[in-house]
C-alpha cells in the first residue's frame, strides 16, 4: 500500500466513530480492511462455493462439526415410516425437502415464473384475529403447497405480473414487474377474501453468526422510531420471543421476525419441511386435515438435539466472501453516490461484533454487512399488508448487502427483494418506496455514469 493511500486511510479510520453514518467528508474514500466483510471470518472466494464456505482457521474439531452441520443441511428428509431412519420425518404437508431447497448453495432462492404453480416463493398467511394478526383456522402460519403419498396439499399457488412504468430524469425508461399471487385448488374450503398473503423468498444465509454478534445495544443506536432527527427514517427494533420464550431484539428473517440462527433453524425445520424438534412438536394440520393428522411420523423429535446442534453450528460459522474490485475508481465513485443518495442511512456499512459468539474468529470483529437490521416503511408499493410482530404490512428488515455482488454466480439468477420480484439490483432500488422515496427519488436524478458507478459499487460487496 503506498503511503499516501495509507495515511489516508488511517486518518479516516481516526475519525470514523464506529456504528455512525460516514462523515460527509470521507465519501468514497478506502477505509482500511474494508475489503474483509465479515473480517477474521472472511473467505476468499468468488466461485460457485463462495457461501459455503467456513470460516477461516478453524480447529479440527469445529470443521467435523461443520462438515456434519453441512450434510444436514443439504440432506433430503424423506416421509416416514423409512428404512433409514436418520432421515425420515418429512411433512406431512411441506413446502420443502431440505433445507438447501429454499437456500441453494447457502444463497438466495429463485422464484417461479408467471402461470407456473409456486414451490418459492412460499406464503405467510395470516387473518385479523381479536388480537391482531393470526395464523389462518384451517391453512395455518403458511401454505403448505406440497404433501408425502395419501396426504392432500393445501392448495396451489400461482402468480402473475403487472407491468409498472417508470422513467429516469434522463429520459430514459424503464419497466418493474408487480408480482399478484392467486392461491387455488383448495383443499379444505375457502381460503376466504380476507386472508393476508406475505410472500417470502430464502435468503442467503452467509454470516449469521456475525450477524448474531453483534450487540444489541448497538443495533438500538440506530433506532429513530420518532424521527427526531428529521431525516425521514424511522428504523425501529422488532421484538420476538426466542426458543426460550424471552423477548429480544428480532434479527433474522425479512421482517426481523426471528431472534437468532437457533430459533431460525428449527422453526424452518418445522414449518417448511415438517420436521419436529425438542422445542417444536406435533404437526402443521389443522382439523379438517385428516389424513395429514393420521400420517405416520418420525418420532416426537424427528430433528434430534444433537443434530440441532450441528445444524445451526454450521450456520453460525458460515464465512463471509470478500469484496472485489473494491479499490477500483469506479467503484469508489459508486461508494460515494451510495452515501450522498443516503442509501447508507439504512444499510449501515460497519458494525463491530461483541464477546459473544461460539468461536474467536466471531468475536470482536469489524464487519460490513450494510444493514442496521431494524424495521423500515418501504412504501405501499413493497407492502405485503401483513403484521409480524411490531412489523406493520408496510415495514421490512433492512436486508444485508454483503454478497449480493455474487449472486449471480452462486445461485445464477439475479433476482431481488423479498419475493424475487426484482429482476436485478437496479430495479430493487427502484422498488424502494416509503423511507426509501427519497434516495430511490434521487437515484433517478443521477447520470447514467453515476447510476452504473453506483450499480458497480453494489457487484463489489
Amino acid at each position: 500500500m503506498k503511503w499516501s493511500l495509507f495515511l489516508i486511510v488511517l486518518f479516516q479510520g481516526c475519525l470514523f466513530q464506529e456504528n455512525k453514518n460516514i462523515n460527509n467528508s470521507k465519501l468514497g474514500l478506502l477505509e482500511e480492511n474494508e475489503d474483509l466483510s465479515g473480517g477474521d471470518a472472511t473467505v476468499q472466494s468468488n466461485t460457485i462455493n463462495a457461501f459455503s464456505l467456513p470460516i477461516p482457521r478453524m480447529t479440527s474439531q469445529y470443521e467435523t462439526k461443520f462438515a456434519i452441520g453441512n450434510s444436514l443441511f443439504k440432506k433430503n428428509w424423506v416421509a416416514s415410516p423409512a428404512s433409514t431412519t436418520a432421515r425420515d420425518g418429512l411433512g406431512p404437508t411441506f413446502n420443502a425437502k431440505s433445507c438447501s431447497a429454499c437456500h441453494f448453495l447457502d444463497g438466495r432462492a429463485e422464484p417461479f415464473f408467471q402461470g407456473e404453480a409456486l414451490v418459492q416463493p412460499l406464503l405467510r398467511l395470516a387473518v385479523m384475529g381479536a388480537n391482531g394478526a393470526e395464523p389462518h383456522p384451517v391453512y395455518g402460519r403458511q401454505l403448505q403447497t406440497q404433501s408425502i403419498k395419501g396426504v392432500l396439499p393445501e392448495a396451489k399457488a400461482i402468480i402473475a405480473y403487472e407491468e409498472v412504468a417508470g422513467s429516469f430524469a434522463d429520459g430514459s425508461t424503464y419497466s418493474l414487474q408487480k408480482p399478484v399471487y392467486k392461491i387455488i385448488e383448495e383443499n379444505f374450503g375457502d381460503i376466504g377474501v380476507d386472508i393476508m398473503i406475505s410472500p417470502r423468498i430464502g435468503q442467503a444465509v452467509m454470516g449469521l453468526g456475525l450477524l448474531e454478534a453483534i450487540p444489541a445495544e448497538t443495533i438500538l443506536l440506530h433506532e429513530d422510531p420518532n424521527d427526531t432527527n428529521q431525516d425521514g427514517i424511522t428504523g425501529k427494533a422488532n421484538w420476538v420471543k426466542d426458543e426460550n420464550g424471552k423477548l429480544v431484539i428480532g434479527r433474522l428473517g425479512w421482517k426481523a421476525n426471528t431472534a437468532n440462527v437457533f430459533s431460525q433453524a428449527i422453526d424452518a425445520a418445522f414449518h417448511d419441511i415438517g420436521l419436529t424438534s425438542k422445542r417444536l412438536k406435533g404437526v402443521n394440520c389443522s382439523e379438517k386435515q385428516v389424513d395429514c393428522l393420521d400420517a405416520p411420523n418420525g418420532g416426537e423429535e424427528e430433528l434430534e438435539e444433537n443434530q440441532v446442534e450441528k445444524l445451526v453450528f454450521y450456520l453460525r460459522t458460515l464465512g463471509v466472501p470478500a469484496r472485489r474490485n473494491f479499490s477500483e475508481e469506479n467503484v469508489r465513485r459508486g461508494k460515494k453516490v451510495f452515501q450522498e443518495i443516503s442509501c447508507a442511512a439504512c444499510h449501515i456499512p460497519r458494525f463491530k461484533t461483541g464477546n459473544n459468539a461460539v468461536v474467536p474468529q466471531l468475536k470482536n470483529q469489524t464487519i460490513y454487512p450494510y444493514t442496521d437490521l431494524l424495521l423500515h416503511d418501504m412504501g405501499e408499493g413493497l407492502a405485503d399488508n401483513t403484521p409480524d410482530g411490531l412489523a406493520n404490512g408496510r415495514e421490512w428488515k433492512t436486508p444485508p448487502l454483503w454478497g449480493i455482488g455474487l449472486v449471480e454466480s452462486v445461485n445464477k439468477h439475479t433476482r431481488f427483494l423479498h419475493d424475487g420480484r426484482a429482476r436485478n439490483m437496479e430495479e430493487a432500488i427502484l422498488w424502494h418506496g416509503g423511507e426509501a422515496k427519497s434516495s430511490k427519488d434521487k437515484y433517478t436524478q443521477l447520470k447514467v455514469d453515476d447510476r452504473l458507478a453506483l450499480l458497480a459499487f453494489l457487484k463489489s460487496l
